[in-house]
């Protein structure tokens, strides 16, 4: 079934008002949801939507909470979610990030204490749009196990890089896992085999079925021992500048919360005007096209589907929007 924007943001807001999301807290979350939906990734958009709802009712989120600044020093920044939706909180840090930045020309934002951000992508597109570049990471459950090992050690932490560009933004938004388990469940979904290997199954044998590895929980890190090194250095970073949690001890909760999360703008046009900068880009995905026809860069399918969706609308699968609609 399709549907439009407005549909999806306008059904968002309803079932966040009545599970007590005052305006306009219920915009701005509908927003991201249905921001994430519209942009193709589903997994993070309205596929989350019922369990974000099932969060705010068992009470790992709640629905009213702030952030609010703990430590300050120069450009760094120390903040707690207190347990609040974990997009506001993000979109929150992310702000103040780009302000500090362009106060001084980088804001380090780091974040203890909160919820799941669902799409990290969304904070490298508000800061590129904003015309600075973007880092940031999360840490998760352990949900990863670290090479060579076969028990979930490691979260799949996601990173993100946003580089502003005027012709469409790069904007890098990955998992420390060859998949995510958002993207495995899309596939799962879908009844689709996975393109490349993205794990192990219960016979220790690498699988393109999202099933098998769903059940194995044996994910493959990016890069094998790389990813896997990877995934430990975010995990102790966040947790050391936010003062707050590493994996191992958000494992320990009943579900996942208590994250640590990190947000660094970056003004780089005090060292390369735009004009220089979208050269700079252009040759190099030029070279890139020329050498290469069928490479593509971080953010360019975002922009087919942002435009793919806005002249067809969003396909919904019949049996998301009926769980949603019973919410």
């Amino acid at each position: 079934m399709k549907i439009d924007y407005r549909t999806l943001h306008g059904h968002f807001s309803a079932i966040l008002r009545k599970d007590g999301f005052a305006p306009p807290r219920d915009q701005v979350i509908s927003s991201v949801f249905a921001d994430n939906t519209f942009d193709g990734v589903f997994s993070h958009g309205i596929n989350r939507f019922p369990r974000f709802i099932r969060d705010v009712r068992s009470g790992t989120i709640d629905p009213g909470a702030s952030p609010t600044l703990i430590n300050r020093s120069g450009s760094l920044e120390q903040w707690d979610g207190q347990q609040g939706p974990g997009m506001l909180n993000a979109l929150h840090c992310t702000e103040r990030s780009i302000e500090v930045a362009k106060e001084s020309g980088i804001g380090c934002i780091s974040l203890r204490n909160t919820n799941h951000w669902m799409r990290g992508g969304t904070y490298g597109w508000k800061a590129a749009e904003s015309g600075l570049m973007f880092i940031g990471w999360t840490n998760t459950i352990p949900n990863m196990p670290p090479w060579p090992g076969s028990t979930p050690a490691l979260g799949n932490n996601p990173f993100i890089m946003a580089i502003p560009r005027t012709n469409g933004h790069i904007v890098l938004d990955m998992a420390m896992s060859q998949y995510s388990y958002g993207k495995l469940e899309w596939y799962q979904r879908k009844g689709m085999q996975l393109p490349e290997y993205g794990g192990y199954n219960r016979e220790n044998k690498l699988s393109k079925d999202p099933s098998e590895i769903l059940d194995s929980e044996r994910i493959l890190p990016i890069g094998l021992w790389k990813g896997s090194a990877f995934s430990l250095v975010l995990d102790l970073t966040a947790a050391i500048l936010a003062g707050g949690s590493t994996s191992r001890v958000i494992g320990s909760r009943e579900t996942e919360t208590d994250l640590s999360q990190v947000f660094i703008a970056l003004d780089i046009e005090r060292f390369m005007d735009a004009t220089t900068r979208d050269q700079l880009i252009e040759e190099t995905l030029r070279f890139n096209s020329m050498t290469n026809p069928e490479a593509r860069y971080p953010g360019e399918r975002t922009l087919k589907d942002r435009e793919l969706h806005r002249k067809e609308g969003i396909e919904v699968p019949e049996e998301v929007w009926e769980e949603i609609s019973r919410l």
